[in-house]
Formats: C-alpha cells, structure tokens, sequence
C-alpha cells in the first residue's frame, strides 16, 4: 500500500509546483529525496549505555533501526576519543519516509509547546530543510512513563529541488506548517 502522502504529491502537488514555477521535463519537478533522524548524544562519552535508550526511542519513532555514529577525531577537551559512539541516526526513503512526513506534520509538530509554526528560514540554499526538535515526547510512539531524559533530536528532509523556493513549495503543497 502506497503512502497517502505519496499519492496526494503525484496527484495534486507535482502538477501544481510544474504550473507554478514553469517545469516541463517531470524529472525536474522537486520531491523528496530522504529524511534523516540524527540525535547527538555527548552525554554519551560518560555512559555509553545512553545510546540504547535513545536508539530504542528513535527505532520507535521512525520503525527502522538506527546506526550508532562514532567520533571522527579525538578532541582531548571534551574526552572524546576517536571512534567513542557519540549518537544515533536514522535515514528514511520511499514509503517510510512518506509516512514519517505524515506523521511529523500532522501528529507531531502541532504537540510542540507553544508551537506557531516552523521557521520559513530553515532552508541551506540548495533546496534541504532542517527542523531541531527539543524533546522526543511530541512523537506519540514515545511512552512518557518510559522515558528517563528530554533528549532532542535534528530532522534534514533532503529534496531534489535546486532553489529554496521550489523547496519551500514542495513542503508546503505537502503541508509543512511554516510560520507567516
């Protein structure tokens, strides 16, 4: 079964991001690409034992499991050495990511405390989106008499789009609630 949010891009928001800005080749038309899940975990140094609970909590969230990254350098003032696993991420594509974007834009992103919206300045120049989250609870997979410690977490939502505006109306015609 296809992701409802993947129909509704083929069907409605393709075709209307192609009128908007003029595209003809259909292969130029912006989509996303792949949405990667990273939690940095410096904590991690002192207790290892922290990247279990944040890898269980991340495989909760997306249904996929994670990968421990490790350090690439040794930096002495913060007693890291090269190779300490120092966090855990995740990268979704196809269907699963679909789902995630569903999920993160009409479950999750409306539970964040206060939330009027993301920021519509978030974009890298080169058409990638990327959103900080303070605390993994807004996510309703995540138990909260289970969990020991707010920890956040960086979601890139990576797109093919060239420009950050053919960016900014692929996630929008998607329903990214950006702030006006």
């Amino acid at each position: 079964m296809a992701a409802r949010l993947k129909e509704r891009y083929q069907k409605d928001v393709a075709p209307q991001i192609a009128r908007e800005f003029g595209i003809t080749n259909p292969m130029g038309i912006p989509k996303l690409e792949k949405i990667v899940l990273n939690m940095g975990m410096g904590e991690a140094i002192a207790n290892a034992k922290i990247l279990d609970t944040a890898a269980d909590e991340l495989r909760a969230i997306t249904g996929q499991k994670p990968v421990i990254t490790k350090a690439k350098k040794s930096i002495a003032s913060f007693k890291l050495r090269q190779n300490m696993p120092i966090g855990v991420v995740v990268t979704l594509r196809g269907d699963r990511m679909y789902e995630f974007f569903d999920r993160l834009v009409s479950v999750a992103l409306p539970r964040v405390r206060d939330f009027r919206g993301v920021s519509p300045k978030a974009f890298d120049g080169r058409g990638n989106y990327t959103i900080g989250i303070r605390e993994q609870l807004i996510f309703p997979e995540i138990d909260f008499n289970k969990v020991d410690k707010l920890r956040g977490m960086n979601i890139s939502i990576v797109t093919t789009a060239r420009t950050d505006e053919h960016a900014r109306a692929l996630l929008k015609g998607l329903g990214m609630p950006f702030r006006t």
